[in-house]
């Protein structure tokens, strides 16, 4: 038996005996929720950073000497993975001291709100973001928002906590800075922080999507959230950059990354945040001449 199938016996097993508050309602599908959720065997990215989202949606954990961060909760269906992720690495979840979104769509913030209730832990937004996430509603203001509907919504978090653009939220000696990044959302943040290992430290970036998807009838040019991309595409290139990490995996090449792990640490690379920007904006110039 090798060590994926060991693995996902093993989160098979934690999953069904988890705690039950971390089962998510029913009405929260998704086209697209049994592929995004597939698990996925978690690993260490570098130091105290560690990759227990599933096989298409990242949550990161890091480890401090007072707690862990979680970034990122996947779909209400993700929960119960991340939970069994957390375990197996030799975690407690009960431990998450602090929960950091990204943006708040359903299949990045389904599963905080079950997380949160978990762990009791601070769940920490931009201030759009904040009001999103208390809601469990998308904003008239987000491109991906359908007036009159349902779609889109999650599980509403309690007690969010708004952070500022430069501020940091701080769990024993580790720093995670909040970068605020509109443009896929209104309220897309950017968290970065320092991983240290072996006398090297480097700088982490789990940079938010950049991607220029919406509902019908948006415009990105006449709305103005193509001008907000493209500053923040700049912010994210400009960021002291040697690991990239980003909310679906797929962005920062992990399954190619992890089938070069005997080679050293591929997911190190000073030009990724380069290289995800500029992806990001020949995105959006496609989006644009679309729209015209």
């Amino acid at each position: 038996m090798n060590r994926k199938t060991v693995f996902l016996l093993c989160t098979a097993l934690l999953a069904a005996c988890g705690p039950r508050e971390l089962e998510p309602d029913a009405r929260y599908e998704c086209e697209r929720c049994d592929e995004w959720n597939e698990p996925q065997e978690p690993f260490r990215v570098h130091g105290n950073t560690w990759y227990v989202g599933t096989d298409g949606l990242s949550a990161i954990l890091i480890e401090t000497d007072d707690g862990l961060i979680l970034i990122d909760g996947g779909l209400p269906q993700s929960a119960t993975r991340i939970d069994a992720s957390i375990r197996a690495l030799g975690f407690n979840p009960l431990n998450i001291r602090a929960i950091l979104v990204s943006h708040p769509h359903y299949d990045h913030a389904g599963g905080v709100a079950a997380m949160q209730r978990m762990s009791r832990a601070n769940v920490f937004s931009s201030e759009t973001g904040a009001l999103t996430l208390s809601s469990g509603r998308l904003g008239a203001d987000d491109p991906q928002y359908v007036a009159d509907t349902d779609e889109g919504s999650f599980p509403p978090v309690e007690n969010v906590t708004a952070i500022g653009d430069g501020e940091f939220v701080s769990v024993g000696s580790v720093n995670v800075k909040a970068n605020y990044t509109p443009g896929h959302t209104q309220g897309s943040v950017t968290w970065t922080w320092e991983s240290c290992a072996l006398n090297t430290c480097l700088d982490v970036v789990y940079a938010d999507s950049l991607t220029a998807v919406s509902a019908a009838g948006f415009s990105f040019g006449n709305s103005g959230a193509a001008d907000r991309m493209i500053e923040s595409a700049g912010k994210i290139a400009d960021l002291p950059c040697d690991i990239l990490l980003s909310p679906h995996p797929f962005f920062f090449g992990m399954y190619d990354k992890l089938e070069r792990r005997e080679e050293g640490n591929p997911f190190v690379n000073s030009l990724a945040c380069t290289f995800y920007a500029e992806s990001a904006l020949d995105w959006l110039e496609q989006r644009l001449k679309s729209e015209r």
